[in-house]
């Protein structure tokens, strides 16, 4: 009953992200494992969003390991249990709470000693800076108790490359790029840890700067992606704008980029005359008090979600008094259909 509901949801939160992003692309899926436990190790740029992602098209069924603050709230708590998510603490929770790590990375052994599949952020926290940041140590510890205690168990990580148009605007695009997988034992040696863990983590890393853009240089940083987007790179493509990036010329970054078309901004004046009440409740109420820029995307999401469910049925309603049911289910149709065509192609 529990798979069938998650399932149902699954569908739901497929069907609902299609309806946010204008484009999900996913290549790489045929590089999943399908009967051996598994370790996917994304980057992280964009919270919540970066897992639901991953979820609604992935071959397996994954468990997600999560900063333990967002379980604070009972309505995420809920949410995260039943999309099989664990909390993981830091040092930031306090050195107390960090003895509750030693439950989870038991639970995430026997998870993989029963062939399933989990999913860690190797890089600890998110950003919202295009470049793979340096991985924490924490997802070879799981791998390697594992191994101890189950030193024949053929665990796979799959590196993946998560890939956005534009984090913080409205359409946005996405690309997931699932790597090749690494079996697990290839690089284990019991005897050098240290040296072990140093390998595991260099050539993951490596693995994922080539499927997302990897913007190496942290001084450069706002100079590079500048002229990333006066060039109007495709992001979705992330091997072809590692390319350019490796072509730029730093001193004469020009604004290549043109404005935007008369079509363009026709559907956006539209876009917003269907959609004022939404908007606007969004721009004055909820998102000023978002407090963290890497959660715009997943609030927005989840604000859209729930809102939009109300306002359809409100304009429904609405109309309902005034003419048929019929007519008035057409005119939610005709909204529900601009706002696709909107999202679908609409210049962010």
């Amino acid at each position: 009953m529990k798979n069938f509901a998650y399932q149902i949801v699954k569908t739901i939160i497929k069907a609902a992200l299609h309806l946010y992003f204008g484009k999900i692309i996913v290549k790489g899926l045929d590089n999943v494992p399908k009967d051996k436990p598994v370790l996917f190790l994304p980057n992280h740029q964009n919270a919540l969003l970066d897992s639901l992602l991953i979820v609604i098209d992935c071959t397996r069924k994954p468990f997600f390991l999560a900063r333990s603050d967002v379980f604070e709230n009972s309505v995420f708590r809920a949410v995260f249990k039943f999309f099989q998510m664990l909390p993981i603490y830091r040092i930031r929770d306090g050195r107390d709470a960090l003895k509750n790590n030693q439950a989870v990375f038991e639970s995430c052994t026997a998870l993989l000693k029963n062939k399933e599949a989990l999913l860690i952020f190797p890089e600890a926290n998110h950003n919202l800076q295009r470049r793979v940041r340096p991985l924490s140590k924490g997802f070879t510890r799981i791998l390697f108790a594992t191994l101890e205690a189950h030193p024949d168990l053929d665990i796979q990580m799959v590196p993946v490359g998560l890939n956005y148009k534009n984090m913080m605007a409205f359409p946005d695009k996405a690309a997931i790029h699932y790597g090749e997988p690494i079996a697990v034992k290839e690089y284990y040696n019991p005897l050098k840890v240290r040296e072990s863990v140093a390998a595991i983590k260099e050539l993951v890393s490596e693995r994922m700067k080539k499927l997302t853009t990897h913007i190496a240089s942290v001084d450069t940083y706002d100079e590079i992606e500048k002229q990333l987007d006066a060039l109007e790179v495709d992001y979705m493509q992330p091997e072809a704008v590692n390319k350019t990036i490796e072509t730029l010329k730093l001193d004469t970054v020009e604004n290549l980029k043109s404005g935007s078309s008369i079509m363009g901004m026709l559907l956006k004046s539209i876009f917003w005359f269907l959609n004022f009440p939404v908007l606007i409740f969004w721009k004055l109420v909820v998102k000023p008090k978002i407090w963290e820029p890497e959660f715009s995307a997943t609030l927005r999401f989840g604000f859209s979600l729930v809102v939009y469910s109300i306002y359809y049925g409100a304009i429904f309603t609405i109309l309902t008094l005034f003419s048929t049911p019929l007519v008035a289910l057409l005119c939610v149709l005709s909204v529900l259909f601009f706002n696709w065509i909107y999202v679908r192609w609409g210049k962010v």
